[in-house]
């Protein structure tokens, strides 16, 4: 089997961070290398890539990317642990939320937009925005998906019942989405898939077992893959790498760049702990052998569901 004659859609990929123009907290780190991250995307089949937009701010920014590149598409909010911009926002909470409806009616024509997010809830980190926020401005990215007709891009950590009540409550407004980077319980699941709605899965939804034993349960038409690169890669400490080794040894097609450390950064390799676009192989893999499934079948699965919530035309 060829690497080449797999399709791979990333549907999380954050490519506007730093790190991928080689800065590290504000520091330089290493050269840009930002056209070799795209390239070896493409390289590894990675055909299509969802560019998260986590504020208004970036969301220009990932639109000002996505469209000198036919590669690359994005989303359009605000991440939960950001709402306070709504309120921040100079013009208030109505202009920010006027504004993020401009930007995607500036990009219609181009059907560079192709969903609304990154939006949800999150109480892992309300020491960057409490909950009552992040509630209230949530809601009114409902009202954003239902105005412009385009399915979500959602986020849940931690949320006890409150980020499922709320889609249910809200879910005739929109008309599909995904829960991206999965890693609630089996019971969150099947919840989820009772919405209609997908599960995004990445290197943080396979830490566990238990994650695994939800990974399995998946729906396969409910399922899509992601990287959330520049974080969330597969490693060593994970329940799930003992399937990549396995798949590893036995594959020689696989298109895997080699890498190095930042510190000893060289064109052409991967930055080690940065991950990358072109991972999704490796998701692809070790997804496909915790499901008992050939990678080529997999992905052809995994490209048409996503294919169906945000590239409806194709």
């Amino acid at each position: 089997m060829s690497a080449a004659k797999i399709r791979l859609i990333d549907i999380g990929i954050n490519l506007t961070d730093a790190m991928f123009r080689g800065m590290y907290r504000g520091k330089r780190g290493h050269a840009d290398d930002f056209d070799l991250v795209l390239e070896r995307a493409r390289k590894a089949g990675v055909e299509r890539m969802m560019i998260t937009g986590g504020s208004l701010s970036e969301s220009k920014e990932a639109l000002e990317l996505a469209e000198t590149d036919e590669h690359l598409y994005t989303t359009v909010g605000c991440h939960p642990t950001r709402c306070q911009e709504f309120q921040k926002h100079k013009g208030g909470p109505d202009q920010y939320y006027e504004d993020l409806k401009k930007l995607i009616k500036e990009h219609s024509l181009s059907h560079k937009v192709v969903a609304i997010g990154e939006c949800g809830l999150d109480y892992d980190r309300t020491h960057f925005c409490p909950i009552e926020v992040q509630k209230k401005y949530f809601l009114r990215q409902f009202d954003l998906a239902e105005e412009t007709g385009l399915p979500m891009f959602l986020h849940s950590r931690n949320t006890g019942s409150d980020f499922n009540d709320m889609i249910r409550a809200n879910r005739t407004r929109f008309k599909g989405g995904v829960v991206h980077s999965f890693t609630g319980t089996m019971q969150e699941m099947t919840d989820l898939i009772e919405l209609g709605l997908y599960i995004g899965i990445n290197g943080c939804s396979l830490k566990t077992e238990e994650n695994i034993e939800v990974v399995k349960a998946i729906p396969e038409d409910k399922l899509m893959l992601e990287t959330d690169g520049p974080w969330c890669e597969i490693r060593p400490t994970h329940a799930s790498f003992k399937y990549w080794k396995n798949v590893d040894e036995g594959t020689q097609t696989l298109y895997v760049p080699p890498s190095k450390k930042k510190e000893k950064f060289e064109r052409g390799f991967m930055v080690k702990s940065r991950n990358e676009p072109c991972a999704m192989g490796q998701v692809l893999y070790v997804v496909a052998a915790i499901r008992g499934l050939e990678p080529q079948e997999l992905a052809e699965k995994v490209w048409k569901n996503t294919c169906q919530v945000f590239f409806p035309e194709t």
